[in-house]
């Protein structure tokens, strides 16, 4: 018998031979093929076959639990040779277990349920138990972990609320110390500024900066800051604005502690004439939001109560109910062209910043044409805090805001930012931010939870000046990734969120940055035990 073999692998051609002793010729192009060679290849090829056969077709015997080793095998090679499906080797049981609900009741009081991975671990190896058991101890562990982090968590949320909500005794000690001083000291009397300084305070050729703050000791660092790191201290005019009950003593700590050159004015809302003139939208508003924030989601028990909402999620809720989202002092930024007419230009600062170098070079920034000189917070090398989009903060689920803004378009930064005066008389900036304050109220909060940034980039929606981030670094308040270097080498860095720097949640690798700008020597600094750390 004679084989015959096309070279294009085409056609086979069998010619009978003498027998089955008599070799195969093979044509394959000039090669020849021995038979002895061509029958132990086809030997090898079926015994390749059904090797492969039996090792994707071998099963384990015990439900998975036990495996042959050509079965297992099988399983791992059969299906990348033959381009099966991979099936999962977790017994369906498993699944089906975990898959199944369980209430918090059926935990409560259980002390047979393992506290740590080591438990499970040692009580699984003591019981042998099979996989059903094993899933439901599994589950049964997880879920009350699941259930004390999550409790942990919250309580971690409602503890930072109370905490950055609360007055230190510390700064109300200093409040009352100054209170009294203002009383006895003629010296914590004088006026801010003296008299033949007054005229710088409408004098556009200074560099004038407006703080509004409640808190004298965080006013007081602002104001350090700034004159301590001014190339030119001398026309350097801060105009700090405070509440009628802080005004006392924060007439008496800058009558103390003058920083000559630069020139001080302290003046309480009620000395504005403005501001005393019928009716003021910031205040009317006001009255509402507290009606409105008092009754929000129930307070913060039936927040914290919620067993359904995710830790997060509460968190945000407890945060709008933060007292300083009512403050006047919040708000008032919005009504500087009324409370400064005779200024060109102003540079607002919260009282949560600490100023790092000379900031009259602002003044020298082209703002063409436009009221608001920030930092935009979309772009970054910090992702965390440098990703703030109008989605952050506005609610695109209401109609009223998916109308009228992008969510993608870039959010801006309030805590240090230049105002052209001159530029905002000419626009409804202020009447804008009103309207949609009112709008918010009306809905319940439901077009923003928190602050006055929301607002704020509604009103001034087209007319921000994007500046160099160096001018206001942000986050130092609610995350501490960012390093000490870092920090330290921005031009204004703001303690924005709940770890306010002189609160006992601060974080302490960034609150040295704050705490040294004051004098803890001071009399009193120390009688109120203001301490570094």
């Amino acid at each position: 018998m004679q084989l015959h073999i096309s070279p294009s692998l085409r056609h086979v051609t069998v010619f009978p031979g003498k027998g089955v002793r008599e070799f195969i010729k093979v044509k394959v192009g000039s090669r020849r093929v021995s038979y002895r060679m061509l029958f132990y290849a086809l030997l090898l090829f079926t015994f390749l076959l059904r090797f492969v056969f039996v090792m994707t077709a071998v099963d384990t015997i015990d439900g998975e639990t036990k495996c042959s080793s050509i079965g297992c095998l099988g399983k791992k090679l059969g299906p990348k040779i033959l381009g099966r499906r991979h099936e999962s080797n977790v017994p369906e049981v498993i699944f089906e277990v975990l898959e199944e609900p369980i209430s918090k009741d059926e935990l409560q009081g259980r002390s047979d349920i393992p506290q740590t991975l080591e438990e499970f671990m040692a009580d699984i190896k003591d019981s042998k138990i099979d996989a059903k058991s094993f899933a439901i101890k599994l589950r049964e562990m997880v879920t009350l972990l699941e259930q004390r982090t999550r409790t942990a968590k919250i309580q971690e949320y409602l503890y930072r609320h109370v905490a950055s909500s609360s007055i230190p005794k510390q700064l109300h000690c200093l409040a009352l110390r100054l209170a009294n001083e203002h009383t006895t000291n003629a010296n914590a009397r004088l006026q801010l500024p003296p008299a033949e300084l007054v005229p710088a305070l409408v004098d556009n050729s200074y560099f004038h900066f407006v703080l509004a703050s409640d808190n004298v000791l965080a006013a007081s660092v602002v104001a350090t800051s700034l004159v301590r790191n001014s190339l030119r201290p001398g026309k350097v005019v801060l105009h700090i604005i405070t509440d009628r009950k802080t005004y006392y003593p924060m007439q008496a700590w800058f009558s103390l502690h003058p920083l000559l050159p630069a020139i001080i004015e302290v003046k309480a809302l009620h000395h504005f004439d403005w501001f005393t003139k019928g009716k003021v939208p910031v205040l009317e508003a006001m009255e509402k939001d507290q009606k409105v924030r008092s009754q929000f989601r129930g307070g913060s028990s039936a927040i914290v109560a919620n067993e359904t909402e995710k830790p997060y999620v509460i968190a945000a809720k407890l945060q709008a109910l933060s007292p300083k989202y009512n403050s006047v002092m919040n708000h008032i930024r919005i009504h500087l062209p009324e409370l400064f007419p005779s200024l060109n230009k102003v540079v607002f600062l919260d009282d949560d910043i600490v100023v790092q170098t000379d900031l009259s070079p602002l003044w020298e920034i082209d703002l063409n044409g436009k009221v608001n000189g920030a930092v935009e917070t979309c772009r970054g090398e910090d992702k965390f805090v440098m990703s703030k989009r109008l989605k952050s903060y506005l609610n695109f689920s209401h109609p009223l805001i998916s109308a009228n803004f992008n969510p993608h378009e870039c959010a801006w930064a309030y805590g240090m930012n230049i105002f052209d005066l001159e530029a905002w008389r000419k626009t409804n900036i202020s009447h804008t931010y009103h309207h949609w304050v009112e709008q918010n109220l009306k809905s319940d909060l439901s077009l923003w939870q928190l602050g006055t940034l929301p607002p704020g980039l509604i009103a001034f929606h087209g007319h921000v000046q994007v500046i160099d981030p160096f001018w206001h670094m942000l986050g130092l308040g609610y995350q501490e990734n960012t390093t000490f270097a870092d920090a330290e080498s921005a031009g204004v860095i703001h303690f924005n969120g709940r770890a306010k720097p002189w609160l006992d949640i601060a974080f302490p690798n960034l609150r040295p940055l704050w705490a040294k700008y004051i004098d803890f020597s001071d009399k009193f600094i120390k009688s109120c035990h203001i301490r570094a750390s």
